[in-house]
């Protein structure tokens, strides 16, 4: 599909070839992709996960969505988006549809924010000492610290040694 993407935005999005080898790259996510068309006319492509294999995955993903620069700012991507949705809300027991998108000038979070999409506030990273203590017993066991380069190693060189 001879899609072409704006200047800009190949930081935030692949090309459709692109987007078909990481698809054959990760089966577990279990791709399902189509063509965009404007009437008779191939205009865009998306690409989604539904059901996944595996945690690794998310489930209900909107993975890929490109709308050639020559028919954007038409509302092909709010109706694509629109489709998607309806697809999702077909399928018993799916509440959230997610994606994730690039930070940057051109980048397409103003879209997807308009669209209704809502950034995720969790923090990847904390300190530990703000965290521990805060959820009780059985949360402190789901916290893992991160060791700078070689404390793992110093410290089991140092219970051997013990």
């Amino acid at each position: 599909m001879a899609l072409r993407l704006a200047p800009g935005q190949a930081q935030f999005v692949s090309s459709v070839e692109e987007s078909l080898a990481e698809a054959a790259d990760e089966p577990g996510g279990r791709a399902i992709y189509w063509a965009v068309y404007d009437e008779e006319m191939p205009v865009g492509f998306v690409m989604i996960s539904d059901e996944v294999d595996g945690p690794g995955y998310i489930p209900h993903y909107l993975w890929k969505l490109l709308i050639d620069e020559r028919h954007q700012r038409r509302g092909l991507g709010t109706a694509t988006l629109d489709l998607i949705v309806d697809y999702f809300r077909g399928r018993p027991g799916v509440e959230v549809l997610s994606t994730s998108a690039g930070e940057g000038d051109g980048g397409p979070i103003p879209f997807y924010e308009r669209y209704g999409f809502e950034p995720l506030e969790t923090p990847a990273v904390e300190n530990l000492e703000t965290l521990m203590g805060k959820y009780g017993e059985e949360g402190n066991q789901l916290i893992f610290p991160i060791l700078k380069r070689g404390d793992q190693f110093t410290s089991s060189l140092e219970q051997v040694k013990q």
